[in-house]
């Protein structure tokens, strides 16, 4: 599976070009193929709405941060439930790591619910049908 960097130069705002395009298909298509009656899309649309969710309040002027960063890195508990009642793979667990452990500030959380949009897109044409 691809590898996910949110940041082609976090210093410079440089986001990968293909970032939403390339890296999100790729990954798609990868684990869209994984797993028999997992990585539904039903299920994995939960996850991008918690996140739009979190992304929504993080945005929000007068937000705290430091009580909302939190809730980014709880995500991590609950792909792990749903991994243990299998309903998504170990490889869906790993991009939201990858992606939640980028995730410092407001900025990096923007770029990851732009990056699992895009995902979702392509999950729909790469996913099970």
């Amino acid at each position: 599976m691809a590898e996910l960097a949110l940041w082609k130069d976090k210093k410079n705002k440089q986001i990968d070009p293909t970032l939403f395009s390339v890296t999100a298909e790729q990954m798609a298509r990868d684990i869209g193929q994984e797993g028999r009656g997992k990585n539904k899309g039903t299920q994995l649309r939960r996850f991008f709405d918690e996140l739009v969710r979190i992304n929504t309040r993080a945005q929000r002027e007068g937000d705290n941060w430091n009580l909302t960063h939190p809730l980014v890195h709880m995500m991590l508990a609950k792909a792990a439930y749903a991994q243990g009642r299998n309903l998504v793979t170990e490889s869906f667990v790993k991009l939201m790591r990858d992606g939640i452990s980028q995730v410092h500030d407001r900025e990096d959380l923007q770029v990851l619910t732009n990056f699992l949009e895009a995902f979702m897109g392509f999950y729909k044409v790469h996913g099970p049908k």
